[in-house]
């Protein structure tokens, strides 16, 4: 598993798509997740920053795990997804700060994507409003934008959140380069 959280972790912070120590990413095993510890570094992950808790309930390591801890169970306990990734896109977060949804305008963005949601909130980072709001977004578009801070993609498996989270940041570029020459 530590190898399957490298290696994403090390994708993500090499595109661009997390600074050094923000994103996380987990994993649903059952009744348990396993989640990123609080304040890693996605592009350098080791053993100790996987941090297994409880899914129902805190336990002695839900303090290690990232703030964002309760924003993941809600998206397991609510939705079909075994896997989440969060990280900061820069152009999805610009244009979630302009746009109430996301439209890719290219072919594979609306392949993979269709319509991505913007989550609008009061406060964005490790919020009990994200947790409460995000499940329903993403039992319908599997990835969802919360406004000024970064996305979260649901997945069977971390790629495939993988794969969802790269193609916003992708059709996000686009649309802004496209909006550049009008």
């Amino acid at each position: 598993m530590l190898q399957e959280f490298q290696r994403f972790g090390s994708d993500l912070f090499l595109a661009g798509l997390n600074n050094s120590h923000s994103g996380n990413l987990s994993v649903r095993r059952g009744d348990k997740i396993v989640i990123t510890r609080r304040g890693s570094m996605l592009g350098h992950l080791e053993q100790n920053d996987l941090i297994e808790t409880a899914l129902e309930a805190e336990d002695e390591n839900t303090s290690l795990a990232s703030s964002e801890i309760e924003v993941h169970r809600a998206v397991y306990q609510n939705t079909s997804a075994l896997a989440v990734v969060h990280a900061h896109p820069v152009h999805a977060i610009a244009l979630s700060l302009t746009d109430e949804e996301i439209l890719p305008v290219d072919a594979e963005g609306q392949y993979l994507l269709q319509r991505v949601p913007v989550l609008p909130v009061a406060r964005a980072i490790a919020s009990e409003e994200v947790a409460m709001r995000l499940p329903g977004l993403l039992k319908k578009s599997k990835i969802a934008v919360v406004r000024g801070h970064g996305s979260f993609a649901a997945g069977h498996t971390l790629e495939e959140a993988f794969q969802r989270t790269t193609g916003l940041e992708n059709a996000c570029r686009i649309i802004c380069l496209t909006r550049t020459l009008k």
